[in-house]
């Protein structure tokens, strides 16, 4: 007993990391953030000051989207983009028990926090299936599971991806180059940069991002690549794409202030060109949308969010032609936009929109 209580003794204090300054800066020291559950106070007061806390996910048009699916109890469906599980727990909520839900993600790092995290929120495999798969297999998941009463897809990148460098989707924090929400499976971005040439970059630039600069931004890349020195951080692109802005006429006469919004606009831009390529996601919606009606039991409903005008001109010329084709009886005439107060509480939900369509 006394052997056990000098052991103790001996084990040094773990102290918590320290950070210089009031608040933490880096997504590690952010440990309050990561633990909602422990800390509610302090993630309320991040959330009204319209920040979304480190790791965590504020679902975006909740109750439009609810308002779109009409969902009742004892209804089977599906939502396309797990993610953190905010949509998915409210969709469960308006099942009241009855039916049930299943939900769908690639990234193997998050859906077995978001399962845990559901299980929890007292969803049991009685109400509950989480899936490790893309939307892309939607048909493959309906032939076993479905056909489904209502469907949504959430299309934005989570924020549990964003603000964790490790996962390489910021530019404001070095870590290595990567950007794939599945990170088992295809090449990261980095290894992508080295297969593109000058005019593939910025063909990829102008498709996915509409980047202004795609052409010097691209030469750059290029350049630098030849010169036998591969870009595998963050920073290092970040650098690069901040360098050539910087030396843009346009942008020279141009304040301090304007310069540092124009870098910081063409970065996010790179990033989401670069992004969506490395997961494919124009050829993955491409493929969702193409089997969609056929997921959907008759009478069905569908809502998906859209964060990028490409996204949403696919969404809506698949919704527009199958209805021509009779698939559908209804889709959304306008998009719908979320409120002003939504925006405010939650500034990443600016770019989002929402359409729908019925399954005939």
């Amino acid at each position: 007993m006394s052997e056990n209580k000098n052991m103790e003794q001996d084990k040094p204090h773990k102290r918590r990391v320290r950070y210089s300054g009031k608040y933490p800066k880096k997504f590690s020291e952010k440990y309050k953030e990561q633990n909602p559950e422990k800390y509610k106070d302090q993630i309320q007061h991040i959330i009204e000051k319209g920040n979304t806390p480190a790791g965590m996910h504020i679902s975006i048009m909740v109750q439009e989207i609810l308002d779109v699916l009409k969902i009742k109890p004892g209804m089977k469906g599906l939502d396309c983009t797990l993610g953190y599980g905010g949509h998915s727990t409210e969709l469960c909520k308006k099942l009241e028990g009855q039916g049930h839900l299943y939900s769908l993600d690639i990234d193997p790092i998050e859906i077995v926090k978001t399962t845990e995290r559901m299980r929890n929120r007292g969803f049991s495999e009685d109400i509950w299936t989480p899936i490790h798969t893309n939307f892309r297999n939607v048909g493959q998941v309906a032939e076993e599971h479905g056909p489904f009463d209502f469907i949504m897809a959430d299309l934005g990148v989570s924020s549990m991806q964003i603000d964790n460098p490790e996962r390489g989707f910021t530019w404001r924090e070095d870590g290595p180059l990567d950007l794939r929400f599945n990170p088992e499976k295809g090449v990261s971005a980095a290894e992508r940069l080295m297969e593109l040439d000058r005019d593939e970059l910025t063909s990829l630039f102008v498709e996915n991002s509409d980047e202004p600069y795609a052409r010097d931004i691209a030469i750059a890349i290029e350049k630098r690549i030849r010169a036998h020195k591969p870009i595998e951080t963050t920073q290092q692109l970040r650098s690069i794409v901040e360098e050539v802005v910087l030396g843009e006429k346009d942008i020279k006469a141009l304040d301090v202030e304007s310069q540092k919004k124009a870098v910081k606009k063409s970065c996010t831009r790179v990033f989401q060109a670069i992004r969506i390529d490395v997961n494919q996601e124009f050829e993955v919606l491409y493929e969702f949308l193409e089997q969609l009606p056929q997921a959907l039991a008759s009478g069905g409903r569908v809502a998906i969010l859209t964060f990028h005008s490409g996204e949403d001109r696919l969404v809506k010329k698949f919704f527009k032609q199958q209805k021509k084709m009779g698939l559908y009886s209804e889709i959304s005439e306008e998009v719908i936009r979320p409120s002003k107060e939504e925006c405010y509480r939650n500034p990443r939900a600016h770019s989002t929109k929402l359409r729908f369509a019925v399954r005939a």
